[in-house]
């Protein structure tokens, strides 16, 4: 048992060499300095910025659809209407549609039928869209009715791709 214990010449007990000492300062040292940390706070910065307004475009964009999707039934009234009639009515309550002030929705105050057939669908809700309008204007063709919805003053960047002027 003795002989596997011997003493060896230039070890003196449990002593580390210096690249041992040196490796462990490198372990220590890992990680992001303050610049890189700020760089990366600046780039988050930069697409906040960037992203917000957009994101806030795209929620009014939604709002504004809302209101498109409601009249629906109002464009198929009015288009069953003229097409069998020969004509466009002059009244919204002509056309047997529900009073123009309960077709509403949380962002739509009102939907109407004008003269000539035009829709209006008025918004509110959102400090970009209220009291703002989109109108509906119809075009007679031998396969019935096409809908124009570039019509009103809602800006251009809040309306669906398809009802920009």
């Amino acid at each position: 048992m003795l002989a596997s214990l011997s003493w060896q010449p230039g070890i003196a007990g449990p002593s580390r060499s210096r690249s041992t000492e040196k490796n462990d300062m490198d372990a220590m040292q890992k990680g992001f300095t303050l610049i890189e940390l700020m760089i990366v706070v600046a780039i988050i910065g930069i697409l906040a910025a960037v992203a917000i307004p957009a994101y806030q475009d795209y929620t009014v964009r939604s709002k504004v659809a809302e209101g498109l999707s409601m009249i629906s039934g109002v464009k198929a009234t009015a288009t069953e209407t003229r097409l069998s009639m020969g004509r466009w009515l002059a009244h919204h309550n002509s056309y047997g549609v529900a009073y123009m002030h309960s077709i509403v929705g949380n962002n739509v105050s009102e939907v109407t039928i004008l003269p000539a057939g035009h829709i209006a669908v008025v918004y509110t809700g959102d400090a970009a869209i209220q009291g703002r309008y989109i109108e509906l204007i119809p075009t007679v063709t031998a396969g019935g009715v096409t809908w124009d919805c570039t019509g009103g003053d809602v800006e251009a960047k809040y309306r669906p791709a398809n009802c920009r002027p």
